[in-house]
């Protein structure tokens, strides 16, 4: 990402992504609940999201559902994986007409995209229909994850952006980046400006599952990862402002250089 000059205001920014998916974390959306939708919280991000959307960026977004069920966690309660992973993917779809509704509300023109049709309530996946809605100037919510049980919404995220071509990957998460351990559990964990799809795996850095992140390497998808917190982090990372953490390929010189160190 470019970064503006010492003391710039990033309202004066442009854009410098032309379509971006952003990621959003079902347990975001609870704010400081213990389950459901935080309407608060809801009404800002759906602000941010507008911010971006009247700078005439596509936006297409993939939703989670840990705020409601989690598959997985269901699955250790004694819950069959499979059928605890279809609960989780109609969990997403509750949490996209609730930030479509929320987006509506602010003038921004929004369609739901399912993976597994729920044609009374959103439409049908369709490639080609989500890219010609975001060329539109349409938000496009995608939503049920991949359709297929065992796979993150991360997997999905990263699917979706490489299908819609998208320019750069936005992970919003509650942290303000990538750490080298857990923030929460190591006070010596550092910020991580700059990470490698090599580094993400090898370290096993907490970013996206292995399958997100290996999809990302191979299509040359750059990863945003920052605060969703943080007022107006949306708007400066798509204006190239360098906040949290970045995942791209290493440069050319990088990879000589470690070359040669390895080497010698």
């Amino acid at each position: 990402m470019t970064t503006p000059a010492e003391g710039s205001d990033s309202s004066s920014l442009r854009p410098v992504f032309r379509r971006v998916l952003l990621k959003l974390s079902g347990e975001a959306l609870m704010g400081s609940q213990s389950f459901g939708l935080d309407e608060k919280v809801m009404s800002t991000i759906a602000d941010e999201i507008r911010d971006v959307y009247e700078l005439g960026v596509q936006i297409a977004i993939v939703i989670g559902g840990g705020n409601i069920i989690r598959g997985v966690a269901a699955a250790s309660r004694g819950l069959d994986r499979v059928t605890g992973d279809y609960m989780g993917m109609l969990g997403t779809v509750i949490n996209a007409l609730a930030l479509q509704d929320a987006m509506e509300k602010r003038g921004v023109v929004t369609r739901v995209q399912t993976a597994i049709e729920i044609r009374a309530v959103a439409e049908p996946l369709i490639r080609r229909r989500a890219i010609r809605h975001l060329e539109k100037g349409r938000v496009v919510i995608f939503a049920a994850g991949t359709g297929n049980p065992f796979f993150t919404t991360d997997s999905a995220a990263a699917l979706r952006a490489n299908e819609i071509h998208a320019d750069i990957l936005l992970k919003a998460t509650q942290v303000d980046g990538i750490y080298s351990a857990d923030p929460r559990l190591d006070p010596n964990a550092r910020l991580l400006p700059h990470v490698t799809y090599r580094e993400v795996l090898s370290e096993d850095l907490k970013v996206m599952d292995a399958a997100a992140i290996s999809l990302c390497r191979d299509n040359k998808l750059p990863i945003a990862v920052f605060n969703l917190l943080g007022r107006g982090n949306i708007r400066r990372v798509i204006c190239g402002e360098a906040v949290g953490s970045i995942v791209r390929e290493e440069s050319a010189a990088a990879s000589a250089a470690r070359s040669a160190a390895t080497v010698a």
